[in-house]
Order: C-alpha cells, then sequence, then structure tokens
C-alpha cells in the first residue's frame, strides 16, 4: 500500500474509534450541548422579550433570530470542549504510547479526532439549530447559497476551534485541566455579539467583543441567514478560522510530536 493509502486508512481507523468512544459515553457530549439549549431557552422565554428592546424590539421572535447565530457558534464551542478531554485522557491513560510501538500512520490519531469532533460538532449544531426551529426561529430571506455558505462557514470555524481544542488536550496533565483550560471556547461567545450588539454595551469592554474570533463569525452568520449588514465581518471570520486551523495545527502536531521522543 502506499504511504497515502495506510494514511487513509489509519485515519478512518481511529475516527470509528473515536465515534465508537461517542456512543459508548455519550454523558459529556450531552452535558455540553445542554449548555447551549438551556441558554437559548432561558434568553428567549425569561428574557426574550426585555433583551428585544436592545436590538430595536420585536419581541420574542425577533429575539430568537437574533440569538441563534451566536448560540450555533456557542454550540461548537462547547462540543469540541468535550475533544480536549478526550486527547489529554488519551495521553494520560497510555493509549497513546501503545499507538506509538504499532505500525501506524502516527498523525492520523490526531487527524482521528479531529475528524469525529467536527462531525460531532456539526450534528449538535443541527440538534441546536432544530430546537430554535421549534420555538420560532424562522430564515425565510435566506437563499440557497446562502445557506450553503453558512454551512460553509460552521464547518471552517469547527475545524478551527477543534484544532486549538487537541492542542489544549495535548498539553493538559489530566482530562480535569483539559476542560478547564478549554473553558474560553465557551466564554468567548458570552463577551461577543451573541446577545447583544457590539455598540450596546459599555465604550471600555467594546473592543473585547468585538476583537475577538466569534464575533466576526456570528455577524457574518448573522447575515447570511438574516440579511443584515456583513460588511468586513465576512474576511474577518474566514481569516480568523485559517489562522486557529493553522496555529492549532502546528501547536497540536508539534506538541504530538514531542512528546513521543
Amino acid at each position: 500500500m502506499s504511504s497515502l493509502s495506510l494514511a487513509v486508512r489509519d485515519s478512518n481507523t481511529m475516527l470509528r474509534r473515536n465515534l465508537l468512544h461517542a456512543r459508548r459515553y455519550p454523558s459529556l457530549t450531552l452535558n455540553l450541548l445542554l449548555t447551549p439549549i438551556m441558554l437559548l431557552l432561558l434568553f428567549v422565554y425569561i428574557f426574550g422579550d426585555t433583551m428585544s428592546a436592545g436590538i430595536g424590539g420585536g419581541g420574542r421572535s425577533a429575539y430568537i433570530a437574533y440569538i441563534i447565530p451566536g448560540l450555533l457558534l456557542m454550540t461548537v464551542g462547547s462540543t469540541v470542549i468535550g475533544t480536549a478531554v478526550s486527547v489529554s485522557m488519551d495521553m494520560s491513560e497510555g493509549i497513546i504510547a501503545r499507538f506509538r510501538t504499532m505500525a501506524i500512520h502516527r498523525p492520523s490519531v490526531l487527524v482521528g479526532h479531529v475528524a469525529g469532533s467536527v462531525l460531532q460538532s456539526i450534528l449538535s449544531v443541527v440538534l441546536v439549530g432544530a430546537v430554535g426551529l421549534a420555538i420560532g426561529f424562522r430564515s425565510t430571506d435566506a437563499t440557497a447559497l446562502e445557506w450553503l455558505a453558512a454551512f460553509g462557514l460552521l464547518a471552517l470555524f469547527t475545524l478551527a476551534l477543534t484544532w486549538i481544542a487537541v492542542g489544549m488536550g495535548l498539553v493538559s496533565p489530566n482530562a480535569e485541566a483539559a476542560s478547564n483550560n478549554a473553558m474560553p471556547l465557551i466564554l468567548l461567545p458570552l463577551l461577543s455579539s451573541a446577545f447583544v450588539p457590539v455598540d450596546s454595551m459599555p465604550g471600555w469592554f467594546q473592543p473585547i467583543a468585538e476583537y475577538q474570533p466569534f464575533t466576526p463569525a456570528i455577524e457574518t452568520l448573522r447575515g447570511l441567514l438574516l440579511g443584515t449588514e456583513i460588511g468586513h465581518n465576512g474576511w474577518l471570520a474566514v481569516v480568523w478560522c485559517l489562522a486557529l486551523s493553522v496555529l492549532g495545527y502546528f501547536w497540536s502536531t508539534s506538541t504530538f510530536n514531542r512528546d513521543g521522543k
């Protein structure tokens, strides 16, 4: 077999292994998935009428449309925390050391984690989106091309955060530390434009909300689904995704290879 065939075969094996683990131990994914769903229900049914005043009124229906893009990206951040925990458990429990003694394509170990996490994140996004549709979210103005672009942005953002989460898992000594290290991936959406516009925040806080990866991605997704102005947020979101993907990839692979020496 060629080296490419071996890499594909071993990566596919590692992907099946990680999906099997997720199926046998779904509690971690479900616990992380409940956070954006609970926030969605809380902000819509408890704070919806009040919070909608900050976006120009319109009641709950307008606020549902406003927060869904942010909660979809928060779902991605929540789900990849499980990836950091899973990677850290593999490193601390010795299975990675066992893999290193076998004749397998070494990067396939990380590729399996990344591919499995991306699939789980996309499924989680679909589930949260379904809950949003059930409680009233509608995107009647989005064209098929805009829906495709929105899905592509979600997939690219998921890939970027997954590689960062893998790096966090590799440098964490245990699962608890990995979970703590990855918490910014779910906290950053709370400090973005996910729930209120940036210009409604205090002046000293606006740079924190604006100059981070979640805000341009949220505004781009919001523009694609709701027809609002995207402006410079589109290319900023893509640049953030590409930069985080490259950073996470080189951080993860260098750490993984260094630990194996």
